[in-house]
């Protein structure tokens, strides 16, 4: 069987913003001893056991040691509440890794999986600007992180992530998170950008 799904990707997490030194032009201090994360994926095109999973959006809610490669992690699913009963249930086989693909290369990170629900999930994108509402409980608001000579958007490349090797930094500039029993809030911690595309 093969499958695809491809949109855009948003991240938030519990760091201070992405060695701060750099990316402030030294101005920011420099970080916790755990990561916890939101991981965002906004589905515009794809299909999974024939199910087409274009508008679909999730949300995968993280809880991992300081060093992820530790594995150990707790692991949620968020999908919009609008998502059909077949969606989630493709989604889910997606984010077991059982049918291969980046999340094939997480299973073995988890040690806890929390679940699968819906709630309402509302990404507002302006291109240097993004705001994510996932129901109640958690909201973020991020800039994407530009050089000040070019203008150009400071881009980490070449690392092993499942959105894909290539990220756009952005400052998150205030955070409340609760989902699923993890919860991290602040102000200027770590954000990225990317389009991905998923395959197997």
């Amino acid at each position: 069987m093969t499958w695809h799904i491809k949109g855009e990707y948003y991240e938030n997490c519990s760091c201070t913003n992405f060695c701060p030194c750099t990316w402030s032009s030294m101005s920011a201090p420099a970080t916790n001893d755990y990561c916890r994360a939101n991981m965002a994926f906004a589905v515009s095109d794809g299909e999974v056991n024939g199910v087409n999973m274009s508008g679909v959006t999730f949300v995968i809610v993280v809880d991992s040691p300081p060093v992820m490669a530790d594995g150990n992690w707790k692991v949620g699913i968020v999908i919009n509440s609008g998502s059909s009963d077949e969606q989630m249930n493709a989604l889910g086989a997606v984010m077991s890794g059982d049918i291969g693909g980046p999340a094939a290369m997480l299973k073995d990170m988890i040690g806890e999986m929390l679940g699968m629900e819906r709630q309402e999930i509302s990404i507002e994108d302006t291109g240097s600007d993004f705001h994510l509402q996932i129901g109640e409980t958690a909201e973020y608001n991020a800039s994407i992180i530009t050089n000040p000579m070019t203008e150009q958007p400071v881009k980490l490349v070449g690392m092993m992530h499942p959105a894909g090797d290539e990220l756009t930094m952005a400052n998150v500039h205030k955070v409340n998170n609760t989902l699923m029993g993890v919860s991290f809030s602040g102000e200027n911690l770590s954000g990225f950008r990317t389009q991905f595309s998923w395959a197997a």
